[in-house]
């Protein structure tokens, strides 16, 4: 039998292991900062790139896709070449993977503080960058599965199975949920709305954290825990149940996200029906994980390796028994909107994703640079000190979930609610939000004590970029099953087959949910009461999404009495027929505002825009300064109409012909409207005074973005008839 030399490719391996351990970094102390932001939250006072709501998408995106993306590119190039016994198919796909996810890195590094975004969750980044991100994901897939085709070994190894999962389930969920329209180089809107758009939207957030987060780690796992423990899989059968289920179950549970909202309820249930059902395949994968562990507890002990390892598979099954019981509505009920999730959530990237992303660093570095680790107790004392700090961030968060759960559904015996004020829940749980940045801080010191012992490991060893390796050629081999070869162990060896079969399976859920909220239009009923947002509503809404107000702020009343006292009229799906795209939120660090509209002055705004804490004592709501002090640009505005237009919103030709002329006249109302505060009035013309006398430029206050936003948050809810409540709706 012939025997080959080549080289495995180790420089692009070494290259995603720095930008994982340096992305890594920033990624987790934005988190850090944000978390600062809830105990002092004007420590960034004035600088609008340095604000909550832009910098919580760069935290989100910079952990996910740049700290665990880098890592499971690095994890994935390292074990297929010698899963597969050959070179990447192409070092030009390799160097093009690299630096252009890095560029599409920085390009998020920069546009998201700047306020570009879509304000997706987890898809924020705006067109041009979404279509990078499609360029670079298809060379990626290109060069895993050329590498396929040119293999020396002849059966896919389960990991390769999830890498494969993983390109095309991404590739899709990508795709369709960016798709929208532009308006300029970084302005776009989603070619879906309201519900439609939640419920894609949802449909791709759940299967991030399920095909990028979960399935590629996996086959890190499938790989790297059995080479840390130098033991078999537990399991070929299970990995076989656990491979196939796991894909066609985990993309029809996206609707677990929106229990309780104005999504059709045949769409809810069938998201938890699935979810319920996903225990068992993530309970498989865990079990398989742990066992193969059998007959090497004694080596945990002593090696850290190991010792991530195990965590992150039971953070792994923890946050997958969890989010199947989150999923029942009963519990979501609670659950949701509060911190509990982030509780969830964190469980998830911070022991599974980070753990993981370190056990396997851990054991790749010493082993691509010829050395040893420079410390054995330095990886103990990083295991020790990260395992406590995601104890001391997690445990905090649920007791504040839970307490925001309680005091937001108590009632007197008179039937009114007993902690009226939103604000009282804030104050509450600020011990918690104590104790999850310490937590962090102990988390992100770990991690800098890796990166040391990891700098004086690689300095102590060799410089091996193109590693000599040997296999037998692979043989031709029947393309038909031979005798006594099973079904799968056929399609094992089936590459092209495997990857349509993969296919079919995450498409049926996606077409089943989507397919009939989009086509059947009787699923979201139309109120005729209902009207488009004139030209200025729609400028304030663009600066609601800009600043990433949605992140703290639901826009969904849900059907429950506590909600309904408290914000009004539950929300209808005939009510979003306009909104491209769609604003519901996840999380409630301030108070839901889809019946806002109208319950406080245009001065209130204004003062609450400028300081939060003089309307809303104890808010921990940044100001939003530039809001007064900057001129908003509407020139766009014409052009933003006609794309809505294109989606379906019934602007008239005249209309959008007349766009500037409506906005003069409402914002000049609402200038009109301001001057009625003596102390407004007072200081808008002292400093109007003052501008004229040093021949300085003065900006209008009816030119200002703060009158635009006014506008938009006065509108919110006005278009149907709500109950009224005598709650006083204060910011967080």
């Amino acid at each position: 039998m012939e025997v080959q030399q080549f080289y495995y490719d180790n420089k692009i391996v070494k290259k995603f292991i720095y930008a994982t351990l340096f992305w890594g970094i920033v990624g987790m102390s934005v988190g850090l900062l944000l978390a600062l932001m809830f105990l002092f939250p004007n420590i960034t006072d004035g600088i609008s790139w340095l604000s909550f709501g832009r910098l919580r998408p760069l935290h989100t995106n910079a952990v996910i896709f740049a700290f665990v993306g880098n890592a499971i590119f690095a994890g994935v190039y390292y074990s297929t070449q010698r899963l597969l016994k050959a070179r990447m198919y192409s070092d030009a796909l390799s160097k093009l993977n690299f630096w252009g996810w890095q560029a599409i890195i920085v390009a998020a590094a920069i546009t998201l503080p700047l306020g570009y975004t879509s304000t997706k969750e987890y898809a924020e980044l705006e067109w041009p960058i979404d279509i990078a991100i499609t360029i670079v994901w298809v060379a990626f897939g290109w060069n895993l599965i050329g590498t396929m085709l040119r293999r020396r070994q002849r059966h896919l190894y389960v990991a390769i199975w999830f890498y494969l999962a993983t390109f095309v389930t991404v590739a899709v969920l990508h795709i369709f949920n960016s798709l929208s329209i532009p308006v300029s180089a970084f302005k776009s809107y989603s070619v879906y709305a309201g519900v439609q758009d939640a419920l894609v939207q949802w449909w791709y957030g759940h299967n991030a954290v399920a095909f990028f987060l979960t399935t590629p780690f996996l086959g890190l796992m499938y790989y790297f825990v059995p080479k840390a423990a130098n033991r078999p899989v537990y399991s070929y059968r299970l990995s076989i149940v656990h491979f196939w289920s796991l894909i066609f179950i985990y993309i029809w549970a996206g609707p677990h996200h929106l229990l309780y909202s104005s999504l059709p309820d045949w769409a809810q249930n069938l998201g938890v029906a699935f979810s319920i059902m996903l225990l068992a395949p993530s309970w498989g994968g865990m079990i398989n994980g742990l066992l193969t562990l059998r007959g090497a507890w004694d080596k945990v002990r002593t090696d850290p390796v190991l010792k991530f390892m195990v965590v992150a598979i039971t953070g792994y099954g923890m946050a997958t028994f969890e989010g199947p019981m989150l999923s029942l509505k009963n519990v979501n009920a609670i659950a949701h909107f509060s911190d509990w999730i982030i509780a969830h959530v964190h469980v998830g990237a911070l022991a599974w994703n980070g753990f993981m992303a370190f056990g396997m660093i851990y054991w790749l570095v010493p082993r691509m640079f010829k050395t040893r680790l420079h410390s054995i107790p330095l990886a103990n004392f990083h295991f020790w000190l990260g395992t406590l700090g995601i104890i001391l961030y997690a445990l905090p968060m649920y007791v504040a979930g839970f307490t925001q759960a309680l005091m937001w559904k108590e009632f007197n015996p008179d039937g009114t609610l007993v902690y009226g004020n939103f604000l009282e829940t804030v104050t509450q749980i600020i011990p918690m939000y104590w104790m999850r940045a310490i937590g962090g801080s102990m988390y992100i010191a770990g991690a800098l004590v890796m990166i040391y012992n990891l700098v004086i490991t690689v300095k102590s060893g060799s410089k091996v970029e193109d590693e000599l390796a040997e296999a037998p050629a692979l043989a031709r081999v029947s393309k038909k099953r031979t005798a006594g070869e099973t079904w799968h162990t056929w399609l094992e060896r089936k590459p092209i087959q495997l990857t349509i079969l993969a296919t079919i399976a995450i498409l049926i859920g996606g077409i089943v949910q989507i397919v009939p909220t989009i086509l059947v239009k009787s699923n979201i009923p139309t109120i005729s009461s209902v009207k488009p947002y004139t030209p200025l509503e729609l400028e304030g809404r663009d600066l609601y999404i800009r600043e990433g107000c949605v992140s703290c702020h639901s826009q969904m009343v849900r059907p429950f009495r506590s909600e309904v006292e408290r914000y009004g009229e539950y929300s209808k799906a005939g009510e979003f027929v306009y909104d491209h795209p769609f604003l519901w939120g996840s999380k409630r660090t301030g108070p839901d505002l889809l019946r806002v509209g109208g319950k406080y002055s245009d001065s209130w705004h204004f003062n609450h825009m400028y300081d939060p804490q003089s309307t809303s004592s104890g808010s921990i709501m940044p100001a939003y300064a530039w809001l007064i002090r900057d001129e908003h640009d509407r020139s766009k505005i014409q052009k933003k109409m006609e794309v809505m237009v294109t989606l379906g919103v019934p602007y008239s030709e005249e209309e959008i012909a007349n766009a500037f002329e409506h906005m003069d006249q409402q914002a000049a109302q609402i200038e009109k409207n301001l001057y009625t505060d003596p102390d407004f009035a007072a200081s808008y013309e002292a400093d109007k005074k003052y501008a004229e006398e040093n021949g300085e430029d003065f900006i209008e206050m009816k030119d200002r973005e703060i009158v635009a936003m006014i506008a938009y948050l006065q509108r919110l809810g006005t278009d149907i008839k709500i109950k009224n409540t005598n709650e006083e709706i204060s910011q967080n």
